[in-house]
């Protein structure tokens, strides 16, 4: 009697301890790409990764921001974009996310077609104010991205 309860604490002390746990994982989808530039999907949470041709400091030439899809924020901001290529005359748009902000600037073109945008992003955090700017993207390649 002795030794079942002995193995029934023993077996106890096993479960109720045990190091390893199952978690939940979330799928991560890649949507569009274009050269190293490319979103990217986990739940609700959109990152945009694009290839910075300019950077305050020296380190990695690949830059992300993130941002979650609460009011349809991927397809608004991918409406932004492509209708800043119709303005006339090309601006700048200025939006803000959760921890950066973000400079749409358009380079216009005699055609239309040719005009380019880039990403400017620069830290909201004081700590470690970094900015970065992609290469420039054609209308084409920004629909690619974001798969449209």
């Amino acid at each position: 009697m002795k030794k079942i309860i002995t193995i029934a604490i023993l077996m106890f002390s096993f479960v109720s301890f045990a190091q390893i746990k199952v978690i939940e994982t979330v799928p991560v989808e890649r949507l569009g790409k274009v050269n190293n530039n490319y979103i990217q999907k986990i739940g609700d949470e959109y990152t945009v990764y694009y290839t910075s041709i300019q950077s305050d400091d020296e380190s990695s030439s690949l830059r992300k921001f993130t941002f979650k899809n609460v009011n349809n924020d991927y397809n608004s901001l991918y409406s932004i974009i492509v209708n800043g290529f119709t303005a006339n005359p090309l601006y700048d748009i200025k939006l803000e996310l959760p921890n950066n902000y973000i400079w749409l600037h358009y380079t216009g073109s005699v055609l239309p077609e040719k005009a380019t945008v880039q990403f400017m992003v620069s830290s909201k955090d004081a700590s470690s104010v970094t900015s970065s700017v992609s290469e420039p993207l054609l209308k084409d390649q920004i629909n690619k991205l974001f798969q449209k």
